[in-house]
């Protein structure tokens, strides 16, 4: 049976200036990316190397090195071999080394994340990290073994269909493997490793009765299966993935439904660097991030914008997010970059095809903010929407249109559903501009399935104002911005998902926002994780089921007003607030209670509700704290476009 070895320890990194030091891999050379002002964000050609053993194999195995991610240019060269070369930066890659291998062996990485005209992405509002940034692993494995040599794949595909409700669901599986005289057996196991299920043809449809369905957050219940190749009765190689069995439609009226039922889908972006290590990120950064999204109650993830590791995909599985995943076709379409958008897309697709938290492929992002060479945009997203058709009629397509993307625009009618990147009360004026937007949309063309991929606004948590207004970057702005999207949303079902931009503050080199240069801060939590935001709390309020209250303020401490507002958050019914021990008030109402408290001298504000509290400290102070505002040189930001 096939064999995995990691090899991410003691590699040689040599910076494009000839210096060198010893890494282990996952790593990045832009892991401070630009956000010291200074010009050490690179872009171009960086090299590691490796001295490494051959792995134990007999002659009737094959030895296979993967890569997991690589940004965004690979050319692996074994032994003084070229054995591989690779464009994207974010999927898995593999090829049989088994011919090129010594006793001892000399790999060099040449990576190359430079500006070009043919590898996505090459504009957009994030930093384009450069490294070896996901594991690398020596795969050893019979000679006779399932397809290791298409897209990254794994030579298996699941596909469960029932239609809503307890019924039987039919679970097509089908395997690809080199061994022409073969075999193939399936089980199909509960989450308890009974068996409920066996074939034994490479294309197979089982049926599992009365199956356990995978319903999102509510029970992200999940079955294995697994594929073993026997060669003259023995078993010689085998693989398997977790599947969910799920059905669900999108209604231009009603929204998402899940195995019958409506399921709005509210939910969030993410993007997956963390401070400090870029793009390089372990398992346990991953598995913090989930825990953090968890907590808040989303139940949607858009995987912006490109293909995440793999591991994090089985959490939304293991969780039961609902997952929109995409290629990173984004900002600008390159005609040289047509075949790049099909190989990186039949990569998504092969390697993800089996996750069932993921519902719909997205095509591009606001690929109409430059309008050069449209003819050729749109027959490249024709072409990347068939392709998504042929290989995958399960799933529906979408995309996210660029804000000043008119409804009537030809690119928002390609896809099967769609959704608008929005930004009206930040970017423009005016809150209320998303009624005005959404509701003429729906009327206009009331069988299209609408809803927005991105809203959001900037937010530094030092920032603070009495008076919030578009464009100070405060804490209190983003709370009154999302308090009215959330509004919003819930009076529109139809939108059949809405997602936050972002999760998590990130990296975007371009950009000179907030007195922190390279960063976008439209996050609800900062970049090292370290602080949630007030609006954190907010969203938490309106989707968790789990029980809390939340003082919002905590870090607006000084306040020149006589009265000042005090806003709670909080998804339980009730909520009492004592003002330096002595009971304020109590109020009834849902996520919001608002308070106008007196304030002299120091105060201790506590909230109160069941066994549920929280509390804070502010003061009166004759003279407003200057650190609360955003200097007026950089208050506007400069936009990265």
């Amino acid at each position: 049976m096939r064999k995995e070895l990691l090899i991410n320890e003691n590699w040689l990194f040599r910076y494009h200036d000839g210096s060198e030091t010893a890494v282990n891999i996952p790593h990045t050379w832009n892991n401070k990316d630009g956000q010291d002002g200074g010009d050490d964000y690179y872009r171009g050609t960086c090299v590691y190397e490796k001295n490494f053993p051959a792995p134990e194999h007999s002659e009737n195995e094959r030895v296979y090195l993967e890569f997991n991610g690589v940004n965004a240019s690979a050319k692996v060269i074994l032994n003084g071999a070229i054995v591989m070369t690779h464009d994207g930066g974010y999927s898995t890659f593999r090829t049989d080394i088994t011919d090129h291998l010594l006793e001892e062996n000399h790999m060099i990485v040449e990576v190359d994340n430079s500006k070009n005209d043919r590898v996505y992405p090459q504009k957009a509002d994030f930093t384009f990290y450069g490294g070896i940034y996901r594991d690398v692993k020596l795969i050893i494995v019979n000679k006779y073994h399932f397809d290791l040599d298409h897209f990254g794949g794994r030579g298996i595909a699941v596909r469960p269909e029932v239609e809503g409700g307890a019924e039987d669901a039919a679970i097509w599986v089908r395997t690809w493997h080199n061994a022409e005289s073969g075999k193939v057996e399936i089980l199909l196991r509960d989450a308890d490793g009974n068996i409920v299920g066996t074939g034994d043809d490479n294309d197979e449809t089982i049926v599992i009765e009365k199956a356990h369905l995978w319903h999102g957050i509510v029970d992200p219940y999940l079955y294995y299966c697994e594929a073993t190749l026997f060669m003259d009765g023995e078993p010689v190689d085998r693989v398997g993935c977790h599947f969910g069995v799920r059905s669900f439609k999108i209604d231009a009226q009603r929204g998402f439904f899940l195995n019958g039922k409506e399921y709005p889908l509210r939910g969030v972006c993410r993007h997956q660097d963390w401070k400090g290590i870029g793009n390089a990120i372990t398992k346990e950064h991953h598995d913090t991030d989930m825990e953090i999204i968890r907590e808040i109650g989303a139940n949607t993830i858009r995987l912006a914008h490109y293909q995440h590791d793999q591991y994090f995909y089985d959490l939304c599985d293991k969780y039961g997010m609902v997952v929109w995943a995409e290629i990173p076709y984004i900002s600008e379409h390159m005609p040289n970059g047509r075949e790049n958008t099909i190989s990186q897309m039949k990569e998504l697709l092969v390697q993800c095809y089996n996750h069932p938290s993921i519902c719909v492929w997205g095509i591009s992002n606001e690929i109409t903010i430059s309008t050069k060479n449209r003819k050729d945009m749109l027959e490249n997203h024709r072409i990347l929407n068939d392709l998504i058709h042929e290989m995958d009629p399960s799933r529906p397509t979408t995309l996210a249109c660029y804000a000043m993307c008119a409804p009537f625009d030809s690119v928002g009618h390609l896809s099967d559903v769609v959704s608008w990147n929005l930004y009206l009360g930040w970017y423009t004026p005016f809150m209320w501009l998303n009624n005005i937007w959404v509701d003429y949309f729906h009327k206009r063309y009331p069988n299209r399935c609408l809803g927005y991929s991105e809203y959001g606004c900037e937010c530094m948590p030092n920032l603070h104002s009495a008076h919030p207004h578009r464009g100070d970057q405060t804490e209190e702005y983003q709370c009154k911005y999302n308090e009215y999207m959330l509004n919003f949303f819930e009076k529109r079902p139809f939108m059949w998902a809405t997602h936050l931009w972002n999760m998590f503050d990130f990296a975007a080199d371009a950009r000179n926002q907030g007195g922190e240069p390279g960063m976008n801060h439209k996050g609800l939590v900062t970049f090292d994780r370290k602080i949630k935001k007030d609006s954190f709390y907010l969203y938490k309020a309106w989707w968790s089921k789990d029980p809390f209250v939340y003082i919002a303020g905590r870090r607006y401490v000084d306040r020149t007003e006589k009265k000042t507002v005090v806003k709670v958050y909080s998804n339980c019914p009730e909520v009492t607030l004592y003002v330096n021990g002595e009971k304020f008030a109590t109020q009834t109402g849902s996520r919001v209670f608002t308070f106008r408290v007196p304030i002299k001298g120091n105060v201790k504000l506590e909230a109160v509700s069941g066994d549920h509290r929280d509390e804070i400290n502010i003061r009166k102070v004759s003279i407003a704290n200057p650190a609360y505002k955003l200097a007026k040189k950089i208050a506007g930001g400069g936009n990265w476009t």
